[in-house]
């Protein structure tokens, strides 16, 4: 519980925030709270795992591109079995007993060529054969050097294809790193008004009961003297009895938002959060033409889209490419020697070649080729028209959320007005219920006023920064600072 506490500490310090002599008790305000889920939470952490692994995918992608070195060995390989064999002495069919091992090593480069989509190399081999049984004699072979090429003929470039691909897809998975984060900030937004609303319906409850008492007490002197009716007593007394129902719900209530966000933020239980209300809001207007444009630009459902049409686009390829006759080319050109002695193996090498052309033709396929080809075409129909209408929707998302956004600012400023007038009127009726000019029923409806209002405002400024988050994951772009909203990648890789 110790390394727990200290740990707390140091991770709260480094927001500057105010810690109290109790252990566990914590002042935080909105964006405290955002940054403590986007370093601490289970989803930062998945965010982050989702990313590297899309970067080592990337990172495979360029690696594969370059030269790549291999070398191949069997440093022992025994053997020892009969073979039937054809004794010309005897003229017989015989069964031989054979005692070899053999030993090889081949070192080669290989290069992939995206141009064409075939592969270059360049090898070096070594062989030895020694025969165990009979004059027992040593045989090597080398391969100095050979060069080849492989090539398929039939028009699909599975390397080309690849190169439009990947880019895309780690261009995609940076964006949609920083769009989780902003969902994540949306998230936590979310579980902090739920503690908010919680402690503050608990300072009503509290109010309330304590009111309630006063009133009640107040009642019963009143009945006494006959200004206060019996039925007017009884409902003082339930209301008394109301009020400790509400109180003890609210504590409920306060615990299990505050578990909720304890656990979301990977703190310990015992932590209580005092949760600072934000007080104000941004003066801002955004225009619906600006946030479309920097959504086009930034959102990563946008590369997915273009993603997805690459890869049909690519199906077809691959589909008409197997259509008609298939064809392969393979050349290798070498120098080759073998000898009894070690030494001499290298010396004066032969030249060796090997050029093959391979052709398959469908004769009959009840047309499934063509079939494939068709299918793949009416797929990537569908996935165009499917992209359109996610377009159409996309855009629309995004002007309905900033006209949202827009006006949401003066629901605040009038919930916030609202809930200044209930609690005045409040006061005063409760004041002049005192005195006895305002009856019970008068007192209960300005209590339900005030609490009404309190309410609204709060729901109303939860509302403006779930419309502001949501905002920025749509455009990936903070339009309070003017500035698009990235993530420093490398510190994520390094760490």
């Amino acid at each position: 519980m110790k390394k727990i506490f200290l740990f707390l500490i140091v991770l709260i310090s480094g927001f500057g925030l105010k810690v109290y002599a109790q252990q566990d008790n914590y002042n935080l305000n909105l964006d405290q709270v955002v940054k403590l889920a986007s370093q601490n939470s289970l989803d930062a952490f998945r965010n982050k795992n989702m990313y590297l692994a899309s970067y080592w995918e990337f990172r495979y992608y360029k690696a594969d591109k370059l030269p790549s070195l291999n070398l191949t060995t069997t440093p022992l390989d025994f053997n020892h079995y009969r073979k039937r064999e054809y004794n010309f002495q005897t003229n017989e069919e015989e069964y031989v007993l054979r005692d070899y091992f053999n030993s090889d090593l081949t070192m080669q480069v290989n290069q992939k060529v995206g141009l064409t989509g075939g592969s270059f190399f360049l090898s070096s081999e070594l062989g030895m054969v020694k025969n165990l049984s009979g004059d027992q004699k040593t045989s090597y072979q080398a391969t100095p050097v050979s060069v080849g090429y492989s090539q398929s003929l039939n028009g699909y470039n599975a390397l080309k294809w690849q190169s439009k691909i990947e880019p895309i897809k780690y261009e995609k998975a940076k964006k949609e790193f920083v769009q989780s984060q902003e969902t994540l900030a949306m998230k936590s937004t979310a579980m902090f008004f739920d503690l908010v609303e919680a402690q503050i319906q608990l300072k009503i409850a509290e109010n309330n009961q304590s009111n309630a008492d006063t009133l009640y007490k107040i009642g019963k002197g009143r009945f006494q003297v006959g200004t206060v009716t019996q039925d007017e007593l009884l409902n003082l007394e339930l209301n008394q009895l109301n009020a400790t129902q509400s109180l003890n719900q609210a504590k409920l209530e306060v615990e299990r938002s505050q578990s909720g966000l304890n656990s979301y933020l990977m703190l310990d239980k015992k932590t209580r959060i005092n949760c600072i209300v934000p007080s104000e809001i941004p003066t801002l207007q955004i225009m619906a033409d600006e946030a479309l444009n920097l959504a086009l630009q930034n959102n990563p459902d946008i590369l997915d889209q273009e993603q997805q049409m690459i890869e049909q686009s690519r199906e077809v390829a691959r589909a008409k490419s197997e259509t008609g006759l298939s064809t392969s080319l393979y050349a290798v050109y070498g120098l080759n020697q073998s000898a009894d002695n070690f030494d001499m193996v290298y010396d004066e090498p032969d030249q060796s070649q090997r050029f093959r052309i391979g052709v398959s033709i469908p004769l009959v396929d009840w047309g499934r080729r063509k079939g494939r080809l068709m299918m793949a075409e009416s797929n990537r129909e569908v996935v165009n028209a499917r992209i359109r209408q996610s377009r159409i929707d996309f855009e629309q998302n995004v002007f309905q959320s900033v006209m949202e956004f827009n006006l949401q600012a003066e629901q605040v400023r009038n919930a916030a007005k609202a809930d200044t007038v209930a609690q005045k009127g409040y006061e005063v009726t409760f004041q002049r219920f005192l005195i006895g000019k305002v009856d019970v029923i008068k007192l209960n409806i300005a209590r339900n006023d005030r609490e009404s209002a309190r309410r609204s405002y709060i729901n109303a400024v939860k509302t403006y920064w779930n419309y502001y988050y949501r905002l920025r994951m749509l455009a990936l772009y903070d339009f309070v600072r003017k500035e698009s909203i990235t993530a420093e990648y490398d510190k994520i890789i390094e760490n």
